[in-house]
């Protein structure tokens, strides 16, 4: 159900305006019968799928979608996380709101919000890599596809921080799962107590 959702915004994100890719993006939302829990509001396994719109529509209107396809590159998400406020309720209008927040050597990161009359709702990031046949692209390469603002976003520290505590290891690399062996630092643990 979602690949034909994400092909319905692919074809109208064709219609709609070109941006930059370093403008903030909108669309217009609303939350539908599939996407609810029991309690009637939107689920939160479904937030993160609709995040992957604004991405889509921010691609698709900034050209970055052709000039990936011309050169043989996809997109995979490595890393993501979100944050809830308040609840959408079935049926209920909002705009997913998508930002490039910044480029680290390999990564590039986003934020969404989700947003009810300027209020936000619930917010991510999502940290993403470009990958060719040789692997993920550096953050040179994706400035010379993409272009470059005067100003590159700088990424807060908290994104450096997030994103060494949660990585995994490469795929080079073993990641056996074993629970038995599960150890925190002294200051997770300290920060999980709180």
């Amino acid at each position: 159900m979602h690949f034909f959702r994400m092909i319905l915004h692919l074809l109208r994100s064709r219609r709609r305006s070109a941006r930059d890719i370093w403008d903030t993006y909108s669309l217009p939302m609303r939350v539908h019968l599939g996407e609810i829990d029991i309690f009637m509001h939107l689920n939160n396994g479904k937030y993160l799928s609709i995040m992957d719109l604004g991405r889509l529509d921010m691609m698709m209107r900034s050209g970055a979608w052709q000039a990936m396809r011309d050169r043989g590159w996809s997109g995979v998400v490595s890393a993501e996380t979100v944050s809830f406020r308040k609840s959408l309720k079935l049926w209920q209008r909002y705009t997913l709101e998508t930002k490039v927040c910044g480029i680290d050597e390999r990564t590039v990161f986003f934020e969404h919000r989700m947003v009810v009359d300027g209020e936000i709702f619930a917010r991510a990031y999502v940290a993403t890599r470009v990958i060719s046949d040789n692997g993920p692209l550096t953050r040179d390469d994706l400035i010379e596809a993409f272009g470059v603002p005067e100003n590159v976003p700088e990424l807060p520290e908290w994104i450096h921080e997030w994103r060494r505590h949660n990585a995994l290891p490469s795929t080079r690399r073993p990641a056996w799962s074993d629970w038995s062996k599960q150890r925190f630092s002294r200051d997770r643990a300290a920060v999980d107590s709180h």
